[in-house]
């Protein structure tokens, strides 16, 4: 996920402006769907606007997989990053918080705040690392219900995501029908196809083999930073385009020592693909990244026995959004949900946006975005 280069402008019409995140902490055991269990568990989340007395005007977004749960508006003054959906949520945008009252959530599993491998496991004075439960996208969601418990809500307006948040998404859809009013799912899929896959283990294998890893006993602060950059690499390249990628860097180089072979930054795309990597060391766990990029890997709305008959479970209309130049999850992936769907004689629609951001494209301003998703929040 790329980071806003933008300053905020708290006094523009339209913003958030300062929000200060809150931590949901339940003392009761969390079981896993894998069978497993940690003794408690914490959840960071924030919210933008107000909760109605009627309760049902609230939205769930569900972030992808190196998003957390700051979407919108700014922490303090002197932190200059906006939430990576500000231009999407706040007064008058399409997710607008002037009607409705806005949640997002750092993931069960994640390293923002929420319970993770990065952790302290309470009973034993020290981190979970790889001694936290395996974990998939149905516990998150699972987490999620808890957090809208405690804030006594019943039934959300909608929910919405893209990439591994549209997959919450979809999950949300078939989990809990009677407390999704609607869901909008973007760049997202029912399954990994192996590409995918392939990508993610290659990711893992440059941490896992980073001598620094430790079998996941790393100090957090001499973390498997290589293995972790190059993971990171890997996957930005697969958030992009080849359209997109030409248009920003081609093959523009840096002043060198051309007197001899060299094997450091060279062309414009390396130097932005190595500052990708060891930006992201700063700011994510690498034991986070195995366990969330394995739980994707697991997804498969097409088991235990056809993607119809997990579909048929969902009861509210659907929007799922898929982008052209999108090769991570191509639209053929994201059509094929509202296919079932339809076959299934379902309330669901499926748009294609062409645009040249790649994966990404969810992220990034688009007049025709707006619009789909302001009209079916509001239909």
């Amino acid at each position: 996920m790329n980071d806003s280069e933008q300053s905020p402008q708290i006094s523009e019409e339209g913003e958030v402006g300062f929000v200060e995140y809150q931590d949901y902490v339940s003392r009761k055991p969390f079981h896993f769907e894998s069978g497993g269990s940690i003794p408690e568990l914490s959840l960071r989340y924030e919210t933008y606007g107000r909760l109605n007395v009627a309760k049902d005007n609230a939205i769930l977004i569900c972030h992808a997989l190196t998003g957390d749960h700051h979407c919108a508006g700014v922490h303090n003054v002197d932190e200059k990053k906006l939430g990576w959906w500000n231009f999407m949520v706040g007064p008058g945008k399409p997710i607008d918080t002037s009607k409705y009252f806005v949640i997002c959530s750092n993931v069960l599993g994640g390293c923002q705040g929420s319970t993770g491998p990065g952790s302290i496991n309470p009973e034993t004075g020290k981190r979970y690392n790889l001694d936290f439960p395996k974990l998939t996208l149905r516990d998150m969601v699972k987490a999620q219900v808890l957090l809208l418990d405690y804030l006594g809500i019943d039934c959300l307006h909608a929910v919405l995501g893209g990439s591994m948040g549209g997959m919450q998404t979809l999950q949300w859809a078939i989990e809990c029908p009677d407390r999704v009013g609607r869901y909008i799912a973007l760049a997202c899929c029912a399954r990994h196809n192996a590409q995918a896959i392939a990508f993610n283990d290659t990711g893992r294998q440059a941490i896992i083999s980073d001598p620094a890893w430790e079998q996941g006993d790393y100090e957090p602060d001499e973390p498997p930073a290589e293995g972790l950059s190059v993971a990171r690499m890997m996957a930005h390249i697969t958030y992009l385009s080849d359209a997109g990628m030409e248009a920003k860097f081609g093959r523009r180089r840096r002043v060198v020592d051309e007197s001899k072979e060299h094997f450091d930054v060279e062309f414009e795309v390396e130097s932005y693909l190595r500052y990708q990597g060891q930006s992201f060391v700063s700011r994510f766990d690498a034991n986070t990244y195995l366990y969330l990029t394995k739980a994707l890997d697991r997804f498969d709305l097409h088991g235990p026995n056809s993607l119809d008959e997990t579909l048929s479970v969902v009861t509210s209309p659907g929007l799922v959004v898929g982008f052209t130049s999108d090769w991570l999850y191509p639209p053929q992936g994201n059509r094929e949900v509202v296919e079932s769907l339809l076959r299934l004689g379902k309330d669901a629609t499926y748009a294609e946006l062409a645009l040249d951001a790649g994966h990404d494209s969810f992220l990034l301003r688009d007049k025709k975005l707006y619009e789909l998703i302001d009209r079916f929040l509001n239909r």
